[in-house]
């Protein structure tokens, strides 16, 4: 059900109209044999998972991603029912449930592909498994030199109706530095070991390394899927990269909050903690209910810029826990009155890039660092899917 923003001391809009037409123009990027994974991790980059799934798969992703276990396990709690790959796995974590709940679950390791088939033989049914390969990222995935290893237990446990090998995959270090050296070398090892698993006899359902930056640029890395993560919630993953507008996508997220407070106050006024802000002259201040304890970055004080009363102005001090504040310069805006912090531009307002650089750091953490404390209000979802997880047909890989 779509939420009103009415009465909200703050509030994240999503708006899934948005978020369906950047898949849609990501999935044009790509060929009709590539399909398009749906990253909603970290609850869909701070956008609320749930309808965020169901929003990209109304609009033509079919798979979905998240990093952890539990995070798939809540799709399937939904009632959603796509392929889901989770890839964050730790020793203990609940593998017999993602069997059960026919998740695709990431093995990079010996000690995870020995958790995951015992996993199996109690759940007595084969747990669907992809094995991602470090093609020079450094993170986590196989190292070239242990891949046979690999490879060959993970053969021999689908031999034994333990596993079914389902995806061969990698992610990128550096795609969202053009030209860097690193992508076209990590491209040639990951053609490398693909051929040997699949020499060995794997044959998997996808091939995929491509992220966002990927994704936009560089179509050699496309395989049988890419997953979109950043680029989908309508933000760039690299400014070096292009903006939102230069690839067709819009922004899906707007902050806003509700001015709490206007007051007048002399020349020479300390604001906030150690009075780093002094007002140079008598004006008007607003307070803005929103703080670090509600993700608006702490680097960004003195910095960030906010529209209030159709004015960009900027945070005025330190940003507090709870709230900041901004100078209006002698304008009273009624309480109660909008102050957007970032958003498509409709109105001016900033966006997601600006605060990031205001605050030294990416876009990615702006949205995804929202706090629970601010709602998400989901404008033009388009319907409610439920009830349990039903079986899934296999995926064939497309010619």
């Amino acid at each position: 059900m779509t939420q009103t923003s009415a009465g909200l001391r703050a509030r994240a809009e999503v708006d899934l109209a948005a978020l369906r037409g950047n898949v849609r123009a990501l999935r044009a990027r790509v060929g009709p044999g590539t399909a398009l994974m749906a990253v909603v991790k970290s609850d869909a980059y701070g956008h609320g998972m749930v309808p965020v799934a169901r929003a990209a798969l109304d609009a033509g992703a079919t798979w979905l991603g998240t990093a952890t276990p539990h995070e798939a396990l809540a799709l399937r709690a939904a009632g959603i029912r796509s392929r889901v790959l989770c890839w964050l796995w730790t020793p203990g974590d609940p593998w017999r449930e993602g069997i059960e709940a026919d998740l695709d679950m990431s093995v990079s390791a010996m000690w995870a592909l020995r958790e995951v088939t015992a996993a199996a033989r109690e759940a007595g049914r084969p747990a669907r498994i992809q094995l991602k390969a470090d093609t020079g990222l450094g993170r986590n995935g196989c190292q070239p030199a242990d891949w046979p290893g690999l490879v060959a237990a993970a053969l021999a446990a689908q031999a034994a109706g333990e596993v079914q090998v389902t995806g061969l995959w990698s992610h990128f270090a550096c795609a969202d530095e053009p030209g860097h050296p690193s992508v076209a070398a990590q491209l040639d090892v990951f053609h490398e070991m693909i051929a040997y698993a699949e020499k060995e006899g794997i044959e998997p359902e996808v091939r995929h390394i491509a992220n966002s930056p990927a994704t936009l640029t560089v179509p050699e890395s496309h395989f049988d899927l890419v997953r979109t993560g950043i680029a989908m919630y309508g933000i760039s993953p690299s400014p070096e990269l292009g903006t939102p507008q230069d690839f067709g996508l819009r922004p899906v997220m707007t902050l806003s909050a509700s001015v709490a407070l206007v007051k007048r106050v002399p020349e020479g006024h300390g604001v906030s903690y150690g009075h780093h802000y002094l007002t140079p002259r008598e004006t008007t201040l607003g307070l803005i209910p929103l703080g670090y304890a509600d993700g608006i970055p702490r680097h960004a004080s003195g910095r960030g810029p906010v529209l209030v009363g159709g004015v960009r102005r900027r945070v005025a001090g330190r940003v507090a826990m709870d709230q900041f504040v901004v100078d209006l310069g002698g304008d009273t805006p009624e309480p109660g009155s909008p102050a957007l912090l970032f958003g498509p531009g409709d109105h001016g307002e900033p966006s997601v890039e600006d605060w990031a650089e205001a605050a030294d750091t990416i876009a990615y953490e702006i949205v995804t660092r929202i706090g629970s404390r601010v709602p998400r209000v989901h404008l033009n979802e388009l319907h409610q899917q439920t009830g349990p997880a039903e079986p899934i047909e296999p995926i064939e890989r497309p010619e």
